[in-house]
């Protein structure tokens, strides 16, 4: 098996499409996808787009190797005429799409497909689950740093992922959406993103006692020595031979520069406060109190507001699944044809629910900015040959409740388009950054949003909007399929 290449990763009518395409001489038209998500995971206000580096190289390796078509022949399903077909195979299309790290909001789209339509569906599968999965944990890791307020947030949850590639590359889009470091050395060694850890009960259980095994793992690592304090007995025991250990450390003119304890059971309010007070009390005030034990944003943000001692997390199972809400949701729709003459037909799709409905045509999306506080105002969906004077009034409507209106005065807003070209006519065009310079530009896009928008429950909604003449069309588009 060709191990680079995932071609295969794809759902089984894709393939049963592309060959009724190819039938049907029509593989060579073009189309247009968009992938794009319904609603905020975990209730939140926002997500983060995450996965574009893997899809990627998805794209860059997609072909049909010889063992590839064999399997594909011993289905009889397919003929020789389009088994051949797919021997030559390659993306020739144009994606544009939305970096990674960037803040989102549901129904915009985060990739634009524009290819003939065999290679459009092909590949619908395999975007989908990069995209999904990766976008998810990224805004599961950014609500829980949130949480946190500033503290640290180290991903720990590789024993606790559904497999190993969720476990690779659920660290990598957790470092994307704040985490400070990972567990996971495989994540560390293949993006270079800071790898952290300590030790775990079996340490402490292998030696006679625990001020042994905290006093040898001391005098192995003095510059990152952090002791997990709760085998025994955390308060009588644990933090007590803790300090024991630093003590003999500064006594030896040991230099503690990272240095503290680690609670993983009990009440981790109480214990932190107590444990706060012991390390204070016997002049160790900068020590640190990491904590872990199934957090997540919900259970720190409780543990924060209690006054926990804690200024460092390890977040595992719940961040590494999004245990709370598994699914991302994003889908991949037909937006537009291009017809004989080279214009693209904008296509909708119907539904009872009006949340399901698409958005046809060709579109981009301009993220508009308070111009006084650089926060949010609204995103606004539209087709991509409109333009926008800044000077001039903007007036923004609810494409739901169209009397909802806001009327921006020219000069109070500036516009930024965020869909970049990634792939033109089948040639990558676009430089993934490194995983730290998607946290940091990350970071920097989390700040765009008003404190409403990130608060755990209940946040403000940003609304996204349609351009009026995007709007006309889809409103035409639907009275059209009533009469129908």
């Amino acid at each position: 098996m060709d191990r680079h290449s995932l071609t295969l990763l794809t759902d089984f009518y894709e393939l049963t499409m592309m060959q009724g395409y190819f039938k049907h001489k029509n593989q060579n038209e073009t189309v247009i996808f968009d992938v794009f998500y319904r609603s905020n995971p975990g209730g939140g206000g926002y997500a983060i787009a995450a996965g574009l580096e893997q899809a990627i190289q998805y794209i860059k390796d997609l072909h049909f190797s010889e063992e590839d078509i064999r399997y594909l022949a011993g289905l009889n399903v397919f003929s020789q005429d389009f088994l051949d077909y797919l021997k030559d195979f390659r993306f020739t299309g144009d994606i544009y799409a939305i970096p990674e790290g960037t803040v989102v909001f549901p129904r915009e789209p985060l990739v634009k497909v524009i290819a003939p339509i065999m290679e459009a569906q092909l590949i619908e599968t395999a975007l989908l689950n990069i995209i999904n999965h990766q976008s998810l944990i990224a805004t599961k890791a950014a609500r829980v740093c949130f949480a946190a307020r500033g503290d640290g947030i180290m991903e720990f949850g590789l024993r606790r992922a559904q497999g190993p590639d969720a476990g690779i590359y659920g660290a990598r889009a957790a470092m994307i959406g704040g985490c400070v470091g990972t567990s996971n050395v495989l994540c560390g060694q293949l993006f270079d993103v800071p790898v952290k850890g300590t030790h775990a009960h079996s340490w402490i259980m292998s030696f006679p006692d625990e001020y042994t095994a905290f006093k040898t793992y001391a005098e192995l690592y003095p510059s990152a020595c952090i002791l997990l304090v709760d085998t025994y007995d955390t308060l009588k025991s644990g933090v007590p031979n803790a300090i024991r250990v630093f003590q003999e450390m500064r006594n030896a003119a040991i230099p503690l520069t990272f240095y503290g304890i680690r609670l993983d059971s009990g009440d981790l309010a109480y214990l932190s406060k107590k444990a706060r007070q012991m390390l204070d009390d016997a002049g160790f005030p900068d020590a640190v109190i990491s904590a872990s034990n199934d957090l997540d944003e919900f259970l720190i943000d409780s543990l924060k507001a209690q006054g926990a001692a804690i200024t460092s997390w390890g977040v595992g199972t719940h961040m590494i699944t999004s245990r709370d809400c598994p699914a991302f949701g994003g889908v991949y729709k037909l937006a537009a044809i291009k017809d004989r003459a080279g214009n693209f037909i904008p296509k909708i799709k119907l539904s009872e629910n009006s949340e399901k409905i698409t958005n046809p045509g060709n579109k981009t999306i301009y993220r508009i900015y308070d111009r006084n506080s650089g926060k949010i105002k609204a995103d606004l969906i539209c087709l991509v040959d409109e333009t926008f004077d800044e000077s001039s009034p903007l007036l923004l409507f609810d494409p739901l409740e169209p009397w909802k209106k806001t009327k921006l005065p020219g000069g109070s807003y500036r516009m930024r388009e965020l869909m970049v070209p990634v792939f033109l006519n089948g040639e990558c065009c676009y430089t993934s950054p490194k995983v730290m310079d998607i946290r940091s530009y990350c970071q920097q896009e989390l700040d765009t949003l008003w404190d409403e928008t990130r608060r755990l429950v209940n946040p403000h909604k940003v609304y996204v909007d349609l351009s009026r003449k995007l709007y006309d069309i889809k409103i035409e588009l639907l009275n059209r399929m009533g009469q129908t």
